[in-house]
């Protein structure tokens, strides 16, 4: 047969398979694909349902290869990322992981990651965001080495209460000391891996990281364990629920970068987002700080807020208001928490709304029942988020469920 004319495999919106995508494929009984910084990732396998109830009762794995990744190397790789990000790094040891953010002149946040500390002067920073250039412009004059490696490294976030129990089925004698934000090198089915007591979903997990010719010897082994333990893959949509319950935040679904805001005044401070405890002024300068110790010292014009909705219709894309007539707001993020039994969101709120007035705010939820919508107003009450911590996470060393 003419190899021209050999049928090649259909890749979902013509975007690249990740190193997982034949196990993955396999287990997606949906169909369901999304793009992800162009490779296909599941959005649901089976029903976000089941994929939910396996990360808060079982374990998971999901594909976090997509996640844009670089290397930041040299002598002067500390000064370099404290330059760049608000927290202070050199306050990070090797072996640890931080949640970082980042900011521009005007002290608006870029993006936000996890920043690994590999040596005295290597790091590896994970992020939502395309950011070669910006690290290189910060990089600019210093003894360092900027490379994005998200094409040459393969990883996968296993999640749930049975992890720990599973690797202690494949000898990982390691997870007996790890607190939550170590990393290790360890070996996986003769292959090595980076594990980070880290993840997305405010439960116990390890997020594993190996080179992508090894990706499925390590996939296998880890799904092979957890098997008497109800390992389960799993898409997005069930990550976006459990990280909605941990609390944690999404660019361009909860705030716009400001790489990305197309409008005035879209982007957004760590002070507006509820992110000012990762800004440090106790150090060096870097990007943004002379902004960010004006913007410090005011009050926010607007603040996002965790938010808890009486009823149980999540309030999907919902607009706020006050005394059910003036708009004050609106929902970035929902769900009905199965978990702890609360209607949840996240809601951008005007000042003085959700910070000196708490009282009287209510959400417009609609709602399609055989084709006909159903207009509710629901009370609204601000809360503190985390919506969900579990103790078994931090918990060392952990236990077996």
């Amino acid at each position: 047969m003419n190899k021209a004319l050999t049928p090649r495999p259909q890749m979902p919106m013509g975007a690249l398979p990740a190193p997982f995508h034949e196990r993955i494929a396999a287990e997606n009984f949906q169909h369901s694909w999304m793009n992800w910084n162009g490779y296909a990732s599941p959005g649901v396998l089976d029903t976000a349902e089941f994929e939910y109830f396996a990360i808060r009762n079982q374990s998971t794995l999901f594909d976090i290869s997509p996640m844009c990744k670089f290397r930041i190397k040299g002598p002067d790789a500390e000064a370099v990322m404290n330059r760049m990000v608000t927290r202070d790094v050199r306050k990070q040891k090797p072996g640890r992981v931080s949640y970082v953010i980042w900011c521009d002149e005007d002290g608006n946040v870029v993006d936000d990651g996890t920043l690994f500390r590999r040596s005295e002067d290597e790091f590896l920073l994970f992020c939502q965001e395309p950011q070669l250039l910006w690290i290189k412009d910060i990089a600019w004059g210093f003894d360092v080495e900027v490379t994005e490696v998200t094409h040459d490294l393969a990883g996968f976030a296993f999640q749930g209460p049975t992890t720990a129990a599973t690797l202690r089925d494949l000898k990982i004698k390691e997870i007996e000391t790890m607190r939550p934000f170590d990393i290790r090198d360890i070996k996986i089915a003769g292959k090595k891996v980076m594990i980070s007591r880290t993840g997305f979903t405010g439960d116990l997990g390890y997020e594993l990281v190996m080179a992508p010719k090894d990706a499925l010897s390590v996939w296998d082994a880890v799904y092979a364990a957890g098997q008497l333990r109800g390992v389960r893959i799993i898409g997005y949509e069930a990550l976006e629920m459990a990280r909605i319950e941990a609390g944690f935040l999404l660019p361009r679904v909860d705030f716009i970068s400001s790489q990305t805001n197309l409008r005035v005044n879209r982007a957004r401070n760590p002070f507006e987002i509820g992110l000012g405890w990762l800004v440090t002024f106790d150090k060096p300068h870097y990007n943004g700080k002379r902004a960010l110790q004006r913007l410090a010292g005011v009050a926010p014009k607007r603040k996002l807020v965790a938010i808890e909705i009486s009823k149980d219709k999540a309030a999907h894309h919902a607009l706020v208001y006050h005394r059910k007539t003036r708009e004050v707001g609106f929902v970035t993020s929902a769900l009905w928490s199965a978990t702890t039994k609360r209607n949840i969101a996240y809601a951008w709120l005007e000042v003085p709304f959700g910070q000196a007035v708490k009282d009287d705010l209510w959400v417009e939820i609609y709602l399609q029942r055989e084709i006909e919508w159903q207009r509710r107003m629901e009370r609204v009450m601000i809360v503190e988020r985390p919506f969900f911590v579990h103790p078994r996470r931090t918990v060392t060393p952990p236990l077996n469920f």
